[in-house]
Order: C-alpha cells, then structure tokens, then sequence
C-alpha cells in the first residue's frame, strides 16, 4: 500500500526525474476567503511551472495523503470547511480516521520527504512566540528543519515571532540558516529583520550545492533560505511594529492560543494594515516559489552531473 497518492503531473515528473516544488495547502484553507485562496494557489502552482518545476500542493483528503492536487481537489479544497491544520503532530491521526486536513511547514515537509521531494515554497515559517519564555510556544516547523532533508524557501520567520530567539533556536538544532541575495535576515512582509542572516548565498546553485552536501556528508535535517519580499512590495518594519503590537495585545485580551494565535494575528494586522499585508503576503509566496523552482531544477542538475 502506498504511503501517498500523487497528482498525475506529480506522477509524470516523479517518474522522469523532473524538478518538483513542494507546496502547503494552510494558505489555502486557513490564509484567505474563498475564492481568493483558490486564484493564488493556482497562480503560485503557475509561477512554478513558468519557472520549469512541477508543483506539489500537499493536502490530506479523506485520509489519503495527496502529493499534488488535480484542479479539482484544488477547488474543493479551497471551499471546504472545518478543515484540520495539519502538522507533525496529528498528521497521522488525521490520515488514520479518514480525516480531511491541510498541511503546515512542518506537514508539507514530512510529505515531501515521503515523496522523495527535496525543495519546499512557503510564505514564511513558524518559530519562536513573542513571550514563549511563559508560553513555550515554539512551531514544530524548527524541529522539523533539524531533522527533514528539506531545503525550505520562505521569506524568513513570520514577523509577528520572536526572530532573534527563533533564530537561536534554528543554530542550536542545527539548521542553516540562509539569507538569499543579502547580509540581512528578512522579516516576511519587510525585507530586514535588522539582524545579520547566519549565511548569505547569492545563487539557486549555490544553495542546492549545498543542500547537497549535506546528504553527502550524512547531516540530517534540512535547510531555511530566507528570500527577502521584493522591494516593491514589502511593508518597513518600522510600520508594522506597533501594528504588530496591537495585534499581539488584542490577541492575549481575547485569550488566544495555541494553534489560533498566528491565523488571529495575521487576520488581526490584515485589518490594521486595511490589507496591505495579504498584498503583501502574496506577492512574497510567489517570489518564494519562484526561486524553489531554481534550487530544485539546480538540484537536479547536480544529480545528473555526479
């Protein structure tokens, strides 16, 4: 029995060796209304294909884990309710009770792994909590990293986290951390967090030669590359620091948690920002998957070469 059921384009590429982006299913289901969810996931899967990759958009149906969505299942995804967001650790509850859920990082990256997928776009990761020092609220997507060979494109770590203490974090689990085209590690919707990236690389090969290496080297996990919003697009940090702070106040004044702490506070600096950030959050998964599609088609380039 198999373990997932791939697209018939994820099929055909698995099958030919092609490059193959991973993709997650949260931005579908918990990131915006339909039908607004289901045009961007198709024009994200569309910039991967105008980039030469195929994309995996990563989802638990009826407890069937789908590598690849037809555009069907893409629909009724995107208009489904009461869907489970999925990550390490109810994925496979989900799978098990026939269950219907969307992935996380963390999720995708283990259904990548199964697939034998090796480059994941996202918006940005989970991490450290503001006040996690109370809460210990930390995203499995860090664990994740250290333990999944991966290489995870995002525009850094959601900017309403605790970056320095995430960043903390991903060097004691061991992750390479990896700011694209910058010394500066990117905030999500601006492009600097004011904090010097760990690693800096300028090239899609580059990065794959290096995601590469790991394997060769027996190191497990996987690695974050950090791709800046374009200039055109990002909101300054400077702006969106006391939005954030509203928004993290109204949260802890509504007693939020848990897994309703990011959609609350994401939804909340939408309503602050009067959308800005959606824009913004857009433009940034397509640059993000844009570039996951040079890394996996670099990738496969090595493999053939070696």
């Amino acid at each position: 029995m198999s373990l997932y059921t791939p697209s018939p384009e994820v099929a055909d590429a698995l099958a030919a060796g092609s490059p193959i982006v991973a993709l997650e299913s949260t931005i579908i289901t918990h990131g915006m209304p339909y039908p607004q969810n289901l045009e961007v996931a198709r024009q994200v899967e569309a910039d991967v294909r105008a980039a030469g990759a195929v994309p995996a958009t990563m989802a638990v149906i009826d407890g069937t884990l789908h590598v690849g969505l037809t555009d069907v299942q893409l629909e009724g995804l995107a208009q489904a309710r009461e869907v489970a967001k999925l990550s390490r650790a109810d994925m496979a509850a989900c799978v098990a009770s026939g269950g219907t859920g969307a992935t996380t990082v963390a999720a995708t990256m283990i259904a990548a792994r199964i697939a034998g997928i090796a480059v994941f776009a996202t918006g940005g990761i989970g991490g450290v909590h503001k006040g996690a020092e109370g809460s210990f609220d930390i995203s499995a997507d860090l664990m994740e990293l250290a333990q999944t060979p991966v290489t995870v494109v995002a525009a850094g770590a959601k900017a309403i986290l605790d970056i320095p203490k995430t960043l903390e974090v991903l060097e004691t689990q061991g992750v390479p951390v990896i700011a694209y085209g910058q010394d500066d590690m990117p905030a999500f919707w601006s492009r600097s967090a004011g904090l010097k990236a760990p690693l800096r690389m300028d090239t899609g090969r580059a990065i794959a030669a290096a995601h590469a290496q790991r394997a060769t080297l027996g190191i497990p996990g996987g690695q974050l590359v950090a791709n800046p919003i374009p200039e055109t697009d990002e909101i300054d940090r400077d702006t969106l620091a006391p939005i954030i702070a509203q928004a993290t106040q109204d949260a802890q004044t509504h007693g939020i948690t848990g897994k309703g702490v990011t959609p609350y506070l994401l939804q909340r600096i939408f309503e602050l920002t009067e959308g800005r950030s959606l824009t913004a959050n857009i433009a940034l998964v397509r640059n993000n998957a844009l570039l996951a599609a040079e890394i996996a088609t670099e990738l496969g380039a090595i493999g053939k070469d070696a």
